[in-house]
């Protein structure tokens, strides 16, 4: 259990554990009160200032942090009957992990943001948008219960719901925002009855007290399994699992730097983060695990066969995301628990680069999206290029670039646990590597397949933008030695994170199962970077040799190409199961309901009290002698009835 913090390290005050999530609170404030006065350039230093400010506090508690987990206890917060919440914060490896990655790639996406919204009218909104976002994300990362992170959780939704429908004036984007915000609303859900459920078996929401009396239960027990996935079903919704992922693609309606930020690096995990954080419960439940390592498996191959006949930019990148969402919870079935974090970390940071790529070269293109309409960029936009195509081998999973050495990981464990998911696995990553070199190859390579108007106005992006790419290329590709494969020795990660599993380990020892041997590690290794190069072969042969451009119709693609570039058709069969009949529903019950039964219910009240107010109207006549006459009367009768002993 969580000790009591230490704050005599900081002058014996809990001020700068507040202040993680108090600066980019104030940073909304500032830019949300005052977003009509302040320019875009000063509201995007305010707002990159905050962040900044917390990835400061953030480093100085990593580096002063002993090993020991610790709770920050700031006040009572809610106490009815034997419930009992504080409000406090839970600094260990896991959160100073996560602080360090939403401050650290929040604040270089800030920064890129400067230039990229520069010219929009509502940039200071935009700016304090962002800021409430990482608030609430670190308030998820940061809390030592369920509540708080519930409340965090809930935060990072709404803040997802107004970046994606930013540019409110086109209806496609507001109904994108509402998918969103309705699917993750079917998870959180689940979600919530999860923790109603922890509390009634546990009476308590506190990480420290429900694990510790977790432990003590039997592996496999029914309680357990139904509480882990309830959480789950929370976990698929804010991560994008089957069946609950098209609103992320979708999503991608909003500004670059939101895809990048919000559902690339940071608020699409923390439904990682959550299972991670509740790892004893998942290792008691052989059964969830099972759950999630399937559902994992098949979210990324089946998101990685829809990104092979994207022609959007961004909507390529989006079901990458899914995709890798789906390798980390591949991992978290199988036990993998280090390398699903590690995975989080390396694609942080080569997903927020080819995402913010992927702005530079949409600035550069005048909006344009389309794959299809550019070619031979790497000429007019060199810095982009040498970045995305470091992320591109980093996703590809290349040595020694990051995204080889968390894949390995995720492999090998796979590999232990179930040979068919090491194979679906393996299958992924090689569908991974095609498309995204296809996508590689058909922006920066070839002739440029634009218009005159767009290939005159071809310039790379200012500072601003091209700072963070290379900032960020630097971590993908050196990111990786933080966990270093068995071979080369045990990684720093993996003995730092070490303690998280404590519980895990004695509640059930068996499964953790014994390392590989280096013989077959050394196996693993080479046919997960066979599989990526043959992916990038076999791109660059399509599309670079032989040059072939994407079919512009339907008529021109093949049953099965058409079938994945209608992405299997998932939402138009959830517009027929789910969407029309509540529309058709809702229109009954507001003709029929509302208006025949409630507002006639409502109307009727209203029309009797209006026709008895008319009749008693009548007696109000304004002659003296008529009142006399009513006053005798009412004397008459109260008498009559007293003699009649009524």
């Amino acid at each position: 259990m969580a000790e009591q913090a230490p704050l005599a390290v900081f002058g014996g005050s809990p001020l700068l554990y507040v202040l993680i999530p108090l600066l980019p609170f104030l940073g909304f404030l500032i830019n949300g009160l005052l977003n009509r006065r302040l320019s875009g350039t000063v509201a995007g230093i305010i707002s990159s200032a905050a962040v900044l400010g917390s990835f400061l506090i953030a480093v100085m508690l990593f580096t002063q942090f002993t090993g020991t987990p610790y709770t920050v206890h700031l006040f009572d917060w809610i106490s009815v009957g034997s419930l009992h919440i504080p409000f406090s914060y839970q600094i260990d490896q896991l959160s100073l992990i996560m602080l360090l990655l939403v401050t650290g790639v929040g604040f270089l996406i800030h920064v890129y943001s400067i230039g990229y919204m520069h010219h929009d009218e509502n940039v200071g909104k935009f700016f304090a948008f962002l800021n409430l976002f990482v608030f609430s994300m670190l308030l998820l990362v940061m809390g030592a219960n369920y509540v708080i992170l519930f409340i965090g959780w809930e935060g990072v939704g709404l803040c997802s719901y107004l970046l994606i429908g930013f540019w409110n004036k086109h209806t496609a984007f507001n109904n994108a925002a509402k998918k969103a915000f309705i699917i993750n609303r079917i998870g959180d859900l689940g979600f919530l009855l999860g923790i109603f459920l922890i509390y009634q078996t546990f009476d308590s929401v506190e990480y420290g007290s429900v694990f510790q009396q977790a432990a003590k239960l039997p592996v496999g027990a029914g309680v357990v399994t139904a509480i882990t996935l309830l959480l789950f079903v929370g976990a698929m919704g804010k991560s994008a699992q089957l069946p609950l992922y098209t609103w992320l693609p979708d999503a991608m309606a909003g500004p670059t730097p939101v895809s990048a930020l919000i559902h690339a690096a940071t608020m699409v995990t923390a439904g990682i983060y959550m299972v991670l954080r509740s790892n004893i419960l998942y290792t008691l439940s052989p059964d969830t695990l099972n759950v999630v390592a399937w559902v994992g498996a098949l979210t990324a191959l089946f998101a990685a066969t829809i990104g092979l006949a994207q022609n959007d930019i961004k909507k390529v990148l989006a079901y990458s995301t899914v995709s890798q969402l789906g390798y980390m919870f591949l991992a978290l079935g199988v036990m993998g628990y280090t390398s699903s974090l590690f995975h989080v970390l390396t694609h942080a940071f080569f997903k927020a680069l080819m995402f913010l790529g992927a702005g530079s070269v949409i600035h550069a293109m005048s909006n344009e999206q389309d794959i299809r309409n550019m070619g031979g960029l790497r000429k007019a936009l060199p810095i982009t290029f040498l970045t995305f195509l470091i992320g591109c081998l980093a996703i590809a999973g290349i040595p020694p670039f990051s995204g080889f050495f968390s894949k390995d990981e995720i492999l090998a464990h796979a590999f232990e646990h179930n040979k068919v998911l090491w194979g679906i696995g393996l299958l992924t990553a090689f569908l991974t590597a095609f498309y995204m070199f296809r996508l590689l190859f058909l922006t920066f390579f070839g002739e440029f397949r634009g218009t005159e108007e767009q290939k005159h106005h071809l310039h790379e992006s200012p500072a601003s933008m091209t700072m963070p790419l290379i900032i960020l290329a630097i971590l993908a590709a050196i990111g990786g030695f933080m966990n270093a494969p068995l071979v080369l020795g045990k990684g720093y990660l993996a003995e730092f994170l070490a303690p998280l599993f404590t519980y895990s380990r004695q509640a059930n020892p068996e499964a953790f199962g014994a390392e590989i041997d280096h013989a077959t590690e050394y196996m693993l290794i080479g046919l997960s970077v066979a599989a990526g190069v043959l992916g990038i072969l076999f791109a660059y042969v399509q599309y670079v040799s032989r040059k072939v451009r994407p079919a512009d119709d339907a008529s021109q693609r093949g049953f099965l190409e058409n079938l994945v570039y209608h992405k299997y058709y998932v939402d138009e069969l959830y517009n027929t199961l789910f969407v029309k009949p509540s529309m058709y529903l809702s229109r009954g019950l507001h003709d029929f309901v509302e208006k025949r039964v409630v507002d006639a219910g409502v109307n009727g009240v209203g029309r009797g009290v209006f026709g008895g107010s008319q009749l008693l109207r009548n007696l109000q006549t304004g002659k003296v002698e008529t009142y006399l006459l009513l006053m005798v009367v009412g004397i008459v009768v109260v008498l009559a009835l007293n003699f009649m002993n009524f």
